[in-house]
């Protein structure tokens, strides 16, 4: 690995291989860093070694890796997996650990395309052995071709529910239930934006279709669920939950949950560059313009670190960043980048018709994203409960970051990232104010946990402020 770089491009999923083929054979110093041991990110994982009887029950979308990986194969760029990057600088200096050896590298151009994570939601009982993220199943069975033996009950709200429901029929796992937690309100608020969703109608064709096989399975599906509950002694035991007005409970050792995905936005916080909410996305995410330049000159963004928009859009955002940094670093005019960029602008406009449709038939209700369960732990590491951070603002500190020094809340070894959006919500809800108004947790280096170890490497260097 060199010392510097012309231009660094950090995750391997979408948007950065894409990202990588475009910059490739254009005479230029070129890395992708990613942590993986191998290329996909999140949406591909495994995408070059999964077999084939295997990808055909992930489906199409995760398919359409393949084409991809092989192209970023037979391009000429360094590529470093098992790489953490742990820290970034508005001075586009980058820390990575990289075969137990750390080092700050740097970069004229950096494209940060670290993809999105699971949006954690406490409630009651999630902390529980037998409580996990949907998107863990789908990596045990991405990487390892792991299934639930013995049944799953599915919670949550977003298609990646649907979407892991209908791979687990296909293969005989028994869904005890699907509990939906989305509002039937949302229907409303949904229906003003489907003609516009209908310019991107395969999406809604598969969700259909998906509704119809697991329909015709006989997978119990309930629409409008509230008051989900995990209960257990040491493990979970049941799941209970309302709808139509009546309690019900289910016995089940494993329940799997998901409320959509939100951007990984440690890295581009680390760097200092400019924040905002995402209201129809209820999210944080870095500001950047149509190019994917941040607030800091020559950092990048694109995929869904930069907004939520799917891996079809992440591709063509990785190819449009990566033409503006080759424009930046004069390689390419600006004639030349405009050009390029015209295929790739139009259909990213096509994939995204989809999205405000999709935000506002999932949004997740509010009193689920700022739990008033005073007993439920919000802050896993330091297990802060909802009660102490209420009580903290009202004690007067109205702010995230106040709640976090008070109460340790977001200190722990994860650094917040389970638990940053909780919070917000929280506190906002708490200090009768807009998730906008109020803070999110300051991100500061190391991103991902390092050994004191590791961190002595850097010492004698010239960058011993790390």
């Amino acid at each position: 690995m060199k010392n510097h770089y012309q231009l660094l491009i950090i995750g391997a999923g979408p948007a950065g291989l894409a990202a990588a083929v475009t910059a490739s054979n254009q005479g230029i110093s070129c890395a992708l860093l990613d942590e993986q041991a191998a290329l996909g990110g999140q949406i591909y994982r495994c995408i070059e070694s999964v077999p084939e009887s295997r990808a055909q029950i992930l489906g199409s979308e995760y398919q359409r890796g393949k084409a991809l990986a092989k192209e970023f194969r037979d391009c000429d760029v360094d590529y470093f997996p098992e790489t953490k990057v742990w820290s970034l600088s508005r001075d586009r200096e980058v820390g990575v650990l990289h075969k137990d050896q750390n080092k700050i590298i740097s970069a004229d151009q950096i494209l940060v395309a670290s993809g999105a994570m699971e949006r954690p939601v406490p409630f009651p009982g999630w902390t529980l052995p037998g409580v996990m993220q949907a998107g863990a199943g789908q990596v045990l069975f991405k990487s390892a071709g792991v299934i639930p033996s013995d049944g799953v009950v599915l919670a949550g709200s977003g298609p990646l529910l649907l979407l892991l429901a209908w791979q687990y029929m296909q293969i005989g796992v028994d869904i005890k239930a699907m509990l939906d937690v989305t509002p039937l309100s949302n229907n409303l608020l949904a229906l003003p934006k489907l003609p516009r969703a209908l310019l991107a109608h395969h999406y809604l064709t598969k969700g259909l279709v998906y509704q119809r096989d697991l329909k015709r399975a006989g997978v119990l599906s309930k629409i409008g669920v509230s008051n989900l509950r995990a209960h257990g002694d040491g493990e979970l035991q049941s799941v209970s939950y309302r709808h139509l007005g009546r309690e019900h409970s289910i016995a089940t050792d494993l329940l799997m949950t998901h409320f959509g995905v939100i951007p990984h936005i440690w890295l581009t916080q680390a760097a200092c560059c400019k924040h905002q909410w995402d209201n129809s996305q209820q999210c944080w995410r870095p500001q950047h313009d149509e190019w994917g330049n941040t607030s800091i000159k020559g950092i990048l963004v694109a995929g869904d670190g930069a907004g939520i928009n799917g891996a079809r859009s992440a591709e063509h955002a990785g190819r449009l960043a990566s033409l503006q940094a080759l424009f930046a670093l004069g390689i390419i005019s600006q004639t030349e980048r405009d050009q390029q960029s015209i295929d790739d602008r139009k259909k990213m406009q096509g994939e995204r018709h989809i999205r405000p449709f999709l935000e506002a038939y999932f949004a997740i209700p509010q009193n689920m994203l700022a739990t008033t369960d005073k007993d439920t732990i919000v802050c896993r590491c330091e297990e802060i409960t909802a009660g102490e951070i209420r009580t903290a603002v009202e004690n007067a500190h109205g702010d995230s970051n106040q709640v976090k020094y008070l109460s340790r809340c977001g200190m722990g070894p994860c650094q917040g990232r389970q638990c940053a959006n909780a919070v917000a919500h929280i506190v906002a809800d708490a200090g009768g104010q807009a998730v906008s108004d109020s803070s999110h947790f300051r991100g500061r280096p190391p991103v991902t946990p390092l050994t004191l170890e590791q961190l002595a490497m850097l010492s004698g260097g010239e960058h011993n402020e790390y």
